[in-house]
């Protein structure tokens, strides 16, 4: 798992590359206090089961986030923190941009 990030010298921005690999898995989404937790944001799957995609995200921020994979919430253990939710009983993985 891994999570790049890439700030614009344009705009307050932050270009984030949200990656996961899975072989083994069908589908992969990211959720996050970024969409307010809804309409996950599909990734692409890519050769050897890695799953991607980039989001646009306000510079300055922090965010909480999770993986969705075939349904089952998982963390990136490479966040940048995690951050306990009484909603979901379980920690939430933390992007700082």
């Amino acid at each position: 798992m891994a999570i790049k990030k890439q700030f614009l010298k344009s705009k307050p921005v932050c270009k984030v590359t949200f990656q996961i690999e899975s072989p083994d898995a069908q589908t992969a989404q990211v959720i996050g206090s970024f969409n307010d937790w809804n309409a996950p944001i599909e990734l692409k799957k890519q050769k050897g089961g890695v799953f991607k995609n980039t989001i646009e995200l306000p510079a300055n921020n922090s965010f909480e986030f999770r993986y969705l994979l075939d349904g089952t919430y998982v963390n990136d253990q490479e966040a940048d923190g995690f951050q306990w939710s009484d909603y979901a009983g379980d920690y939430n993985s933390v992007l700082a941009v």
